[in-house]
């Protein structure tokens, strides 16, 4: 175990590494030519002796050479010529470097294929001419040329002007040699007849429609003579040109609306420069609808939808054929714009099955107009399962009257379709009938309840201290001799004081004042209720009153 752990553990992988690594370095080192060394991302090449007559190449056995980003090279003497295929396999080059070598030309073409330069030193070299051409393609932050014995002449101008427009932090020092061989700074070198060209595009107006034609003429001047040329880039519409000396034209043909906002430059080039005038397409054309899907959830609920036309186009939203009038809670909104293409979507803010149906979008503008539609299904009906097919009953959709394709027409209001406002509000008037008939219920359940006590109360066996609470009014007791009497005009069983202890084990009735009443051993003070007993004191008679008892006034 402890064997198989010291050669199958963490130790032992980091060997394999470094293995791997002595490895790579032993392949670049082969593949690399005399005097230069390298690794997976640079070659440099500084050693005199025996030194490199050609550009280094990497062996096809190496690494891939698109991986190296910089090349140094010093010390070089017998490096004469960069050709066109020798930096060709460098893609990823970043940076090159010549320096104290021989270099004396460079092909036009050497550096087309590595778009990715950025810095480029050919210091203390043998240049006498060196072309714009080589680099009028890259977008190089740094071109160092101090050093090499050029030729006054206009094939240099390019580098003057170039540190003029485009000065560099560090200003170089740069000689040319005239006719007596004396050095000349490039910044005082004055040339005849070598000045930058000009170019003069004349062109009708460039707003087209879709399908027709056009034609664009130019002009360009200069000394030397410059070349005349035209970039379209990726123009889509069918072109040709036709070029005489000093003059040019440029005819496109059913005009795509692909090329809309397109920019076509004719461009002059001479050996000191170039100068070009360029406009932009602009192509009218008739609303497309691209894109519209089946609404889906994020934030908020939203059917997208891509527009494409020029200009403008009025869009217009239908919902099961009536016109849907947007409000806050159901809108319209364009999120990105692309020049002619428009794409965004019909936002509905918590929609629910009210707003299930289908949605119709009409783009117009004055070429033309586009048309399509989608069904919707945001939840399923109440007591419907949600996962059901939403082929709804007709009932729910109604005939508006609405031509489909009429932009203008208007409708009733009352055929909108539902705001998620509205729906919102029928459920707070359900939650209110709700509470209304629950209150109901408990009111007319205590109303029975009272109606049974009162019924209770009357029939009572108890006295008045069990149900005066109940308000039966005044009672009033006339005083006599002996126990307290109940007074009634007709019937005294009805009266709640018909059970009123007559025994004899009663307190004086003296001792309670007049207006009292005997219960058990108690005398209690009562009050008269007339209309309980349905007779007034004015229709008390003194023969109703019982035998011994007092008159009173």
């Amino acid at each position: 175990m402890s064997s198989w752990t010291r050669w199958h553990g963490p130790a032992m992988a980091q060997l394999w590494g470094f293995c791997w690594l002595i490895v790579g370095f032993w392949r670049a080192a082969l593949a690399c030519p005399t005097s230069c060394k390298c690794s997976a991302s640079r070659i440099w090449c500084s050693d005199p002796f025996p030194g490199i007559v050609a550009f280094p190449r990497l062996e096809s056995t190496s690494a891939d050479p698109e991986n190296i980003t910089e090349i140094y090279i010093a010390n070089q003497k017998r490096l004469e010529i960069i050709n066109e295929d020798d930096i060709e396999a460098y893609v990823g080059l970043k940076n090159l470097t010549i320096v104290d070598s021989g270099l004396k030309f460079v092909a036009h073409k050497a550096f087309l294929k590595n778009s990715n330069l950025q810095h480029i030193n050919f210091t203390r070299n043998k240049l006498t001419v060196l072309s714009r051409k080589h680099f009028r393609h890259l977008d190089l932050s740094e071109l160092i040329l101090v050093g090499n014995p050029f030729t006054c002449s206009c094939d240099i101008m390019w580098i003057k002007t170039l540190q003029e427009t485009k000065p560099s932090p560090e200003t170089q020092d740069l000689y040319c040699l005239d006719e007596n061989s004396k050095n000349i700074s490039l910044a005082n070198l004055q040339i005849s007849h070598c000045g930058l060209p000009s170019a003069n595009l004349a062109a009708p107006n460039l707003t087209v429609e879709e399908g027709k034609s056009i034609t664009l003429t130019c002009s360009v001047a200069g000394d030397p003579v410059p070349n005349l040329y035209w970039d379209v880039g990726n123009l889509v519409s069918k072109h040709m040109n036709e070029t005489s000396h000093t003059q040019g034209s440029l005819r496109i043909t059913n005009i795509s609306s692909d090329d809309s906002g397109k920019q076509i430059s004719c461009v002059a080039e001479n050996l000191v420069g170039e100068d070009q005038d360029s406009v932009n397409l602009t192509v009218h054309f008739a609303p497309t609808i691209t894109f519209l899907e089946s609404p889906t959830s994020d934030h908020h609920w939203c059917i997208p939808f891509t527009v494409k036309g020029n200009p403008k186009p009025a869009l217009q939203w239908f919902y099961n054929g009536a016109i849907l009038n947007e409000s806050k809670y159901i809108c319209t909104k364009i999120h990105v714009t692309n020049h002619t293409e428009y794409h965004g979507c019909l936002q509905l803010d918590n929609p629910t099955h009210m707003n299930n149906g289908d949605y119709k979008l009409v783009a117009k503008n004055e070429y033309g107009k586009d048309e399509k539609q989608i069904s919707a299904h945001f939840m399923g009906w109440p007591g419907i399962d949600d996962g059901a097919n939403p082929n709804y009953p007709d009932v729910i959709y109604e005939d508006y009257g609405t031509a489909a394709n009429d932009i203008g027409d208007t409708t009733n209001r009352s055929n909108e379709i539902p705001s998620t406002d509205v729906a919102d509000k029928t459920g707070r008037e359900h939650l209110s009938v709700y509470a209304v008939v629950v209150i109901a219920s408990v009111v007319g359940f205590c109303l029975l309840v009272m109606l049974f006590l009162l019924k209770l109360a009357r029939h009572s066996k108890f006295g008045m201290k069990d149900f005066s609470w109940f308000g039966f009014g005044k009672v009033k007791a006339r005083q006599g001799v002996g126990p307290a009497s109940v007074i009634s005009n007709d019937d005294d069983s009805a009266s709640p004081l018909h059970h009123i202890s007559n025994g004899s084990n009663t307190p004086s009735s003296s001792e309670g004042g007049p207006d009292a009443v005997i219960i058990g051993m108690t005398k209690i003070p009562v009050i008269e209720n007339p209309q309980y007993f349905g007779i007034t004191n004015s229709q008390l008679k003194p023969d109703t009153w019982p035998r011994g008892s007092p008159k009173t006034a």
